[in-house]
């Protein structure tokens, strides 16, 4: 793969090989969309992929215009950025692929997931050195993620948690993920 680089594009369990192609192979791959939503894409999702697999440009991210971006800590860095579904990252930690988050922009979205195994997974993070490393944080989107009861805590409280006792730059809602319409966000780039 390395001496036959090409571009990669996905998202979710493709999180396991967004990370070692970063890391073993010095290869930027994308956040994105998966093949069967090429079928019928949103005009949003198709110019966030060409624009980042067709250019060597630097790419301004933006959400759909109905989507807010919210800050959760404000400041500036500038950094390679990591990431992807959270349940992935976790699964890669202790293994030779484990995340490395060292003067990095970690981005992490999720789905489909209860509210509390949102909080033990985002913990792990915590008690694994990968707040500690980055640089700054982006949160993507969250879908479908729920509560047991309605006295929990929501995900917007856990991640607000993690930017204040960081206080590194974080960013919330960025639009990419499991979510449609979803922009592409290039992994390894800086």
């Amino acid at each position: 793969i390395k001496n036959n680089p090409k571009i990669f594009l996905g998202l979710s369990d493709i999180t396991a090989l967004h990370i070692a192609f970063n890391q073993k192979c010095d290869l930027v791959t994308y956040h994105g969309p998966v093949g069967r939503r090429f079928v019928d894409m949103d005009e949003y999702t198709k110019e966030s992929v060409f624009k980042n697999i067709t250019t060597d440009s630097e790419i301004i991210f933006e959400n759909p215009k109905c989507e807010e971006i919210f800050t959760l800590y404000e400041g500036k860095c500038e950094g390679e950025i990591v990431g992807g579904n959270l349940s992935l990252i976790n699964t890669s930690l202790g293994t030779e692929y484990e995340i490395d988050t060292k003067d990095k922009i970690l981005f992490i979205e999720e789905t489909s997931e209860y509210v509390y195994n949102v909080d033990k997974m985002i913990n792990h993070l915590h008690m694994a050195g990968k707040f500690e490393d980055c640089k700054g944080i982006i949160f993507g989107d969250f879908d479908n993620c729920r509560k047991v009861r309605d006295e929990d805590w929501s995900v917007e409280d856990i991640i607000n948690e993690i930017a204040q006792r960081y206080k590194k730059p974080t960013i919330y809602n960025l639009q990419s993920g499991h979510c449609v319409p979803v922009g592409t966000i290039p992994l390894g780039a800086m």
